[in-house]
């Protein structure tokens, strides 16, 4: 079963190949969401403090039952922190609001923030700041394993070049029609695992007539073959929904989509044909949404 499987960060640290995303799922509502999950089996909950659950995930999580040596909890530093002493300080706010001992991955959520995203400033400085405070906690026992989000090259570069330590995740927007090949590349070049958020791409692949069709072959849903296609590419998948059934569905993806069906996926990011006439241009680079949602 693919919720029992993992991947193995650089530094040893083992990691639930499928992971619960949260985002737009209110502090109040969270708890049942990730109970049920785990209940469900997953092991692997991501969150963030810009969603505003963290409170919710932190005590499902020691509610639940399961040794929290068996659970992994990712959050993400906000975009808007670039300073060592606010980092600091919201890393330990993080840990406080989660009710945990620690965390098991903790990531910058953007270079940038969000209202200047992919502007042009990379905001190398403000970066190191707190990829140092991130450091110091990792060395400190409080966080098992340190990422990035939304990170691009010379984001990456600029942390591995001037830190002490190199980034082990970078969790990026990656679905079908919108997957960023050269930047997958170029994290695994450098030691990192690619986690990929809306996997489903926001939803809007649930209505694409090809992906449809392609889905019924398998005797499958769209969001299980979007995920599993994250899957067989090596990203980690992190999949969204407050339902308990499509929780259930979304980790019922032990089938294997064919080289071919595979190829045709990929390149769907140069196709203009794919699916039915206006449908697939919501997959297209040029309409693709980042922000806070991942």
């Amino acid at each position: 079963m693919i919720l029992e499987e993992t991947f193995t960060l650089a530094n040893g640290v083992v990691i639930p190949k499928v992971g619960l995303g949260t985002w737009r799922i209110d502090d109040d509502a969270i708890g049942q969401v990730v109970r049920d999950a785990i209940g469900i089996g997953y092991r692997h909950i991501d969150t963030a403090q810009a969603y505003g659950n963290e409170r919710g995930v932190g005590e499902a999580v020691r509610a639940s039952g399961v040794a929290r040596d068996a659970l992994f909890v990712t959050t993400k530093l906000a975009a808007e922190c670039k300073s060592f002493v606010a980092a600091r300080e919201r890393i330990d706010g993080s840990l406080k609001t989660l009710g945990l001992d620690h965390i098991d991955l903790m990531l910058i959520h953007s270079p940038q923030p969000w209202a200047e995203f992919r502007e042009g400033e990379h905001f190398f400085e403000g970066n190191l700041e707190a990829w140092r405070a991130l450091e110091d906690a990792h060395q400190a026992g409080k966080l098992r394993a340190i990422g990035v989000s939304n990170f691009e090259a010379a984001d990456i570069d600029n942390l591995i070049e001037h830190g002490s330590i190199a980034p082990m995740v970078n969790q990026i927007l990656a679905h079908v029609g919108n997957t960023p090949f050269d930047l997958i590349d170029y994290s695994r070049s450098k030691g990192l695992l690619v986690k990929a958020y809306s996997p489903v791409a926001h939803g809007a692949a649930l209505k694409n007539g090809r992906l449809i069709a392609l889905a019924d072959k398998y005797g499958v849903g769209v969001a299980q073959l979007c995920i599993r296609y994250c899957l067989q590419l090596g990203l980690l998948p992190l999949p969204k929904s407050s339902s308990a059934e499509h929780i259930r569905d979304n980790a019922a993806i032990d089938f294997v989509i064919s080289d071919e069906d595979m190829a045709d996926l990929r390149e769907a990011d140069d196709r203009t044909d794919y699916g039915d006439a206006g449908a697939f241009p919501v997959f297209g680079k040029k309409r693709q949404v980042v922000g806070a949602n991942n």
